[in-house]
């Protein structure tokens, strides 16, 4: 009995995660420059995949305009496709 009580509380989250909030609606952003590159760096894995909502903490909107934006600094070459190969 206490084994499953003890198995039961471990499954149980300890802590409710803290609600993300869009950084571009805080700072009443209009537009997502494609030319800020260290802005736009952050929102891209170490791969160089545009990472999703959910670790981001955008709003819909803001992501939506926020990969058009690494898009078009990956067709003019401001951000890489993928990432560089190492160890080869």
């Amino acid at each position: 009995m206490s084994s499953e009580r003890r198995r039961f509380q471990s499954s149980r989250r300890r802590f409710a995660p803290r609600r993300k909030v869009c950084e571009f609606c805080m700072d009443e952003v209009k537009y997502v420059d494609y030319k800020d590159v260290n802005k736009l760096q952050r929102y891209v894995s170490d791969r160089g995949k545009i990472r999703p909502r959910r670790q981001t903490g955008l709003c819909a909107k803001h992501q939506r305009r926020l990969a058009v934006a690494i898009k078009r600094a990956r067709y003019i070459a401001l951000l890489p496709f993928v990432a560089e190969l190492r160890g080869r």
